[in-house]
């Protein structure tokens, strides 16, 4: 028996660091990963590219949707960011507010009952006088209201993450503004344990889907996200195309090597539905 509560108390050891340190995103998110195994469309493109969608009119058929929207803010509203435990699982934290929060706010604020046909319908382009949906102080979290530019940039890519050596410009490749032009949302929560992968693949497999980049003849068509952005991706790597040297796939990097000037997709803003993808039809 002495040798048995002996081993109990060693394996309650072993078991409790692991117990200590599991993931605040695994179970803080659950009502939204459940969105996003049951919505979320990936679809692999020639060349190991990736387009997704989200299927918005089947969750709004959802009889549970209203409450696991509800569920999931409330969890928000309620918790503590500085609970968080260093880089990877922070960063992971508010990638996934963000992109549960553009989805809560299509998926809820739908003039005359309609879905939005794009982002800017909210305000903003459409109508200046109204903040657009990336400026609205309208996201709970520990009690605080936050827009998504805030979670964007002035957390993710702001500059107490650079001080602490915590920004990456491949953020701009996981929050996703639930727009075609978008770099896809995928179908799983970031956790600490999978941030790095992620964020490798999501920058690897935009870098190989033409409507983020493409090469005609000595011209490099990037995503607008390098306009807009171009100080993050050069601070990290000194230029647009280094940046792209260092995560695209080899035949990728090749063929951009032969480029010598960039000119910038345009940047498609249509609602991330399945029907808005010529791919998914």
């Amino acid at each position: 028996m002495l040798g048995y509560r002996r081993l109990s108390c060693v394996l309650a050891i072993l078991v409790m660091p692991a117990l200590a340190w599991a993931d605040t995103n695994t179970g803080l998110y659950k009502s939204y990963q459940r969105l996003l195994t049951d919505y979320v469309v990936e679809q692999a493109m020639p060349g190991n590219g990736l387009i997704s969608a989200f299927d918005y009119r089947s969750a709004l058929a959802d009889s549970g949707l209203q409450k696991n929207l509800a569920d999931q803010q409330a969890k928000l509203q309620e918790f503590d960011p500085a609970t968080l435990n260093g880089q990877e699982e922070s960063v992971a934290f508010w990638i996934n507010a963000y992109n549960f929060f553009m989805l809560a706010q299509i998926l809820t604020e739908r003039p005359d009952g309609e879905l939005v046909s794009s982002v800017w319908d909210y305000g903003g382009r459409v109508n200046p006088f109204v903040d657009n949906v990336f400026e609205r102080k309208s996201f709970a979290i520990g009690g605080r209201e936050y827009s998504l530019n805030e979670i964007e940039k002035d957390i993710l890519l702001g500059d107490d993450y650079a001080d602490m050596g915590w920004k990456d410009a491949r953020v701009h490749f996981a929050v996703n503004c639930a727009s075609v032009g978008c770099p896809p949302l995928r179908d799983t929560l970031y956790t600490a344990d999978n941030l790095e992968d992620m964020l490798a693949e999501n920058t690897r497999r935009a870098f190989s889907t033409e409507r983020h980049l493409r090469v005609e003849g000595e011209v490099l068509y990037l995503t607008e996200l390098f306009k807009w952005y171009a100080e993050d991706f050069t601070e990290v790597s000194g230029s647009e195309k280094a940046f792209i040297e260092e995560w695209a796939d080899p035949i990728v990097v090749d063929r951009v090597a032969g480029t010598g000037s960039i000119e910038f997709i345009d940047y498609d803003w249509t609602l991330n539905s399945p029907a808005n993808f010529s791919e998914l039809r």
